[in-house]
């Protein structure tokens, strides 16, 4: 069994390889690739060549970390500016 610590969620994202498995939107639901950008409340995915935008709050997404372990985290727990949840102490929330 692997151990995930809540402080993944501190982790920078940009660069990471990423799909969205859930989503309000229906449509976003399986788009996948590199995460080239990242606001307070969307992460941009370079998929097929083409930049698609996803809204954290709406969406869950899986990400592989550098060590390559699949994280599954929803995007209410990441949702924020990159710099001030690097900053801020997380909360367990599974």
């Amino acid at each position: 069994m692997i151990n995930i610590k809540p402080s993944i969620v501190q982790n920078e994202f940009i660069g990471l390889e990423t799909q969205v498995v859930r989503s309000l939107n229906k449509s976003l639901k399986g788009i996948s690739g590199k995460v080239i950008n990242e606001t307070r409340n969307t992460f941009t995915i370079l998929d097929k060549g083409k930049k698609k935008v996803v809204i954290k709050d709406t969406a869950v997404f899986n990400f592989v970390t550098l060590d390559g372990i699949v994280v599954e985290i929803d995007g209410k727990v990441i949702n924020g500016r990159p710099e001030d949840r690097i900053k801020k102490q997380p909360r367990r929330l599974w």
